[in-house]
């Protein structure tokens, strides 16, 4: 039975190879055929089925001409065959170049099917380069600045100041590109871990993990906050007399598919308003 199925599974993968393309130049919609063979142990036979082709993925919203498809909230097209390297390599067939015994499982037409092929290396969707296309996708938003005082408030030198990211723009972000050959999908995840504010008056940057702690009415207004800032000169002369606060999100991001998961660098988005600060008038007051 064994000697059967790699007789069987030799002559798929010769067969295959034909239809199978390198992942560098699949089509954006999976359009590949199948692979059915006769089970009769004397004279295996395959025959082979070609699907319509797609139109050229370059250009369009779901695909980048490389093979691999998705969108910026984590979507993409999907293949109608997947491939799982066997975990147990037989020997290749004679003539093979480098290469692994895959495992196709198909669903076309409601009908599935699988089977045991050979795909040279060439014909193996590389995790990393979709992983790279997949960090690409990310869409990150710029950071909703939020404050206590408020600009329309006023903010006055001298009294803390809260800083903090709306919820709207904190929180993970992913996208996932999908190769047409084999099946394989890598999904990119950003996560916002912390936030870097320029208080625009010359003095240090201020790192806070996370968003920040929104200000709740009924609070001490005299009160710092966790992440802030306390203004000590007026934005008078400044440009436009008001100070550039600028928050810099920075997101850890990482990507697993393909059997494999790694870390790359941290993406940043940055958000910017102008701040006006007057002088605060101070009273002094005697006792008798």
């Amino acid at each position: 039975m064994l000697r059967h199925n790699l007789l069987r599974a030799t002559i798929v993968s010769a067969l295959a190879a034909a239809l199978i393309v390198p992942a560098t130049g699949a089509r954006a919609d999976g359009g590949m055929g199948g692979v059915t063979c006769d089970q009769t142990p004397t004279a295996p036979e395959c025959q082979v089925t070609a699907g319509t082709p797609g139109s050229p993925s370059g250009g369009g919203s779901g695909g980048d001409g490389n093979g691999e498809s998705g969108d910026g909230s984590g979507g993409g097209s999907e293949s109608p065959c997947t491939y799982r390297r066997l975990p147990q390599q037989q020997a290749p067939p004679a003539g093979a170049g480098p290469g692994a015994w895959y495992e196709q499982s198909c669903l076309q037409g409601g009908i599935g099917s699988q089977q045991v092929v050979w795909l040279a290396d060439g014909q193996v969707a590389d995790p990393e380069a979709l992983a790279r296309v997949a960090v690409s996708r990310l869409r990150l938003p710029a950071p909703a600045i939020r404050r206590n005082p408020s600009a329309a408030a006023g903010v006055l030198a001298q009294v803390p100041v809260w800083w903090w990211v709306d919820p709207s723009t904190w929180g993970q972000r992913s996208a996932t590109a999908t190769a047409s050959v084999p099946g394989m999908s890598v999904t990119a995840t950003a996560t916002p871990v912390r936030v870097v504010w320029r208080p625009g008056d010359g003095t240090g940057d201020v790192v806070c993990q996370g968003p920040g702690t929104p200000w709740r009415p009924g609070g001490d207004p005299a009160a710092a906050s966790s992440c802030g800032h306390t203004y000590r000169v007026s934005s008078a002369g400044a440009p436009g007399d008001a100070f550039t606060l600028t928050a810099t999100v920075i997101w850890s991001v990482s990507w697993s598919g393909g059997g494999r998961s790694a870390r790359v660098p941290p993406l940043t988005t940055t958000g910017s308003v102008r701040l006006p600060v007057a002088e605060s008038q101070a009273t002094v007051t005697g006792q008798r």
